[in-house]
């Protein structure tokens, strides 16, 4: 049990809610409690939490905004760090800087404003910058990798590090950041100068596409499936005839089979128990083994 008492002294100032349920937050509106869920504002406070939580042996993680992402029905233990508040983006000449907690919509938005292209295959994912840089995010045959040039980290011992594009190992859906414990406190890009109206075409083009294709009207993790090398996730699934497959209050989206959405009071095991048949399924019939793309985490009930 966490010594609610002390943490608040230790970190006064600093929002903090215990025992707070975690499907409030996360995009898939699943989740159980978490013990501390935590909001730092700066750089600092971000610090003393880690700190603290180091010196108390405290088991700590960041979400980002809980996007892409499914929290077990059994919560998470510990510290839970959203970065929401920390939103602040800079943009010099053809740079843009944002704090790990911007949205990448808000980051496209700016970039735009400033004519700077490059960003644009963004627009539309619901995601944070730390978020996106954890996961190399991408879309529209575009990716973070494409555009980053640096971000600062915080490792476990305080120490705040830079680290730069030839040291991200980014690939597919991956960086380095997925292979040590860090927390992703801002990233810089690299645009080119572009004219507003074609940028901003574009961007109302790809938003536009993504409100035909994609589920926006339930609550869903987003792309559930990394694309498999010669195959697209939604047809597999389509071909399957999974397509509308509900177990619980989760589906496989009618309008697009690549999303699980929640339609009706899903649970996380709703979720997992989903993706666990669509996998089965999909190797039996085409001998392709999809591999999750959504972070699943948390303790299940």
């Amino acid at each position: 049990m966490l010594n609610q008492n002390k943490i608040q002294e230790e970190l006064h100032g600093i929002k903090i809610l215990f025992a707070e349920p975690l499907k409030n937050f996360t995009f898939t509106k699943v989740g159980g409690n978490a013990d501390a869920l935590i909001f730092p504002k700066t750089i600092e406070e971000v610090r003393l939490i880690v700190d603290y939580a180091q010196k108390n042996k405290i088991p700590y993680l960041v979400l980002g905004n809980a996007s892409n992402l499914i929290v077990r029905d059994g919560g998470i233990r510990g510290f839970v760090l959203m970065l929401t508040d920390m939103t602040e983006i800079i943009v010099s000449d053809k740079c843009i800087t944002a704090q790990a907690g911007a949205e990448l919509i808000d980051v496209t938005k700016e970039a735009c404003k400033h004519h700077l292209t490059g960003f644009e295959f963004a627009c539309g994912i619901p995601g944070s910058i730390g978020g996106a840089v954890y996961m190399n995010a991408g879309a529209y045959d575009g990716e973070i990798q494409n555009i980053f040039t640096s971000c600062e980290v915080l490792l476990e011992n305080g120490t705040i590090e830079t680290w730069q594009l030839e040291e991200m190992n980014f690939s597919y859906r991956h960086s380095k950041a997925q292979e040590q414990k860090v927390v992703i406190l801002s990233a810089s890009f690299h645009l080119e100068k572009g004219e507003i109206d074609n940028i901003q075409a574009r961007m109302d083009e790809l938003t536009r596409l993504r409100q035909e294709k994609q589920p926006l009207e339930f609550p869903s993790c987003g792309s559930v499936f990394k694309r498999p090398e010669g195959y697209f996730t939604g047809k597999l699934i389509q071909d399957a005839n999974l397509q509308g497959f509900k177990y619980g209050g989760a589906q496989i989206s009618e309008k697009h089979a690549g999303f699980i959405v929640n339609i009706d009071n899903a649970t996380a095991r709703d979720y997992e128990e989903l993706i666990a048949y669509i996998i089965k399924v999909v190797k039996e019939k085409f001998d392709v083994t999809l591999e999750v793309e959504v972070r699943i985490i948390g303790e299940s009930l």
